[in-house]
């Protein structure tokens, strides 16, 4: 199975930065793609960015374009999601998610199936 827990959220403010960490650990099963959602207050859940283990290959959804920055340390097992200029808007719960599943579309979140408890992040203005 896969292990996941997130760290790094906080409360910060309006066009700081912001670096999450998310650990991976692994018992008899490889995570193939790791990646990173948010749940916002009255709004879906949605994903923002992923990245597959193997190659560093990343995806970014549309709502990950511009200021999020996926990346992944290979000898640690973890993967960082970077936002900049940070917003009231990306005021949620990150949660970060491991597939297993070895599959072309990788980057889709119905693969996901190993979750963490999620970090809070909070951006006042």
């Amino acid at each position: 199975q896969l292990q996941v827990a997130e760290s790094g959220g906080g409360s910060v403010q309006a066009g700081e930065s912001l670096t999450l960490s998310c650990v991976v650990s692994e018992f008899g099963l490889d995570a193939y793609a790791i990646g990173w959602f948010r749940k916002a207050p009255a709004k879906d859940q949605i994903m923002i960015s992923s990245i597959r283990r193997s190659d560093g290959s990343t995806y970014y959804s549309d709502s990950g374009e511009g200021r999020f920055t996926i990346s992944r340390d290979g000898a640690k097992n973890v993967v960082y999601l970077q936002i900049d200029d940070l917003k009231p808007d990306d005021t949620a719960v990150y949660y970060c998610a491991a597939s297993a599943k070895i599959r072309s579309d990788w980057w889709l979140e119905k693969y996901y199936d190993f979750w963490g408890p999620g970090t809070q992040v909070t951006v006042s203005s």
